[in-house]
């Protein structure tokens, strides 16, 4: 775990809703998801309510609201990748890795989301493991992909 989130938000002046993406991207970096408390203490901090700074939050992409595990997967399921068969790519995933997006394993080490664009539009389907792209990934692969992964985890 990071800093503690009272830590985080010392290096921001109280009350300036314009920092309030930037604190919640901190956080996040720093804890790896938004826990609940974190919202508590942001709205406190900024003063807005934790429905306002949730329903902020929820908007973007970006942020996650659940501890991710060792291994995060993303797949982007923007229009571009979606043409070229990131539908079947998700399936293989959650058939494979067991998981539904949105979702850490129980023993904490795989999450699994879907993105709107990743920015490779060109190169769709595109995924991320653990911020590292790869490029045109066709469901064949998924199945030796995972596998290593668990090789990987399980020899850590």
């Amino acid at each position: 775990m990071g800093r503690d989130i009272n830590t985080v938000i010392k290096n921001f002046k109280p009350g300036r809703r314009e920092d309030l993406i930037p604190l919640l991207q901190e956080i996040q970096d720093e804890n790896g998801h938004l826990s609940e408390e974190a919202i508590v203490k942001v709205g406190s901090f900024i003063g807005l309510s934790t429905t306002k700074i949730y329903g902020l939050a929820t908007f973007y992409d970006q942020f996650r609201f659940f501890p991710s595990g060792k291994i995060m997967i993303r797949i982007c399921n923007g229009t571009s990748c979606f043409l070229n068969g990131s539908r079947a790519v998700i399936s293989k995933i959650r058939e494979e890795a067991g998981l539904i997006s949105a979702q850490t394993s129980r023993d904490g080490n795989f999450s699994y989301e879907i993105v709107t664009c990743m920015g490779g539009c060109n190169n769709g389907p595109v995924i991320s493991i653990n911020d590292e792209y790869y490029p045109y990934v066709k469901p064949d692969q998924i199945p030796e992909l995972i596998k290593k992964l668990r090789f990987f985890i399980d020899n850590d």
